[in-house]
């Protein structure tokens, strides 16, 4: 299952995010997602757990929870909407 953690803070990273997903259960994959100009997070990532029991689980216990001063939003990820191409107006 692929989980959404939003309102992180700028210093977290990758490796934090396996840390504290990794007390409900094993963590096969986490990333935070940077911008690609400055590389600085955009403040959530996207946690993946194989077992759906241990991610619904992770999800109870983290959503509204303090990580490092900030209260986590946390819940299984959508799929991306489709967008239409930005247009350049230079």
């Amino acid at each position: 299952m692929e989980i959404y953690v939003g309102n992180l803070p700028w210093s977290c990273n990758d490796q934090d995010l396996v840390d504290a997903f990794n007390a409900y259960g094993s963590v096969e994959k986490a990333s935070i997602i940077s911008d690609r100009n400055s590389g600085r997070s955009k403040g959530f990532g996207f946690v993946t757990m194989n077992n759906d029991d241990e991610a619904n689980q992770a999800i109870e216990a983290m959503n509204g929870s303090d990580f490092s001063g900030r209260a986590l939003k946390v819940n299984e990820a959508r799929p991306r909407e489709e967008r239409p191409p930005r247009q350049s107006n230079w």
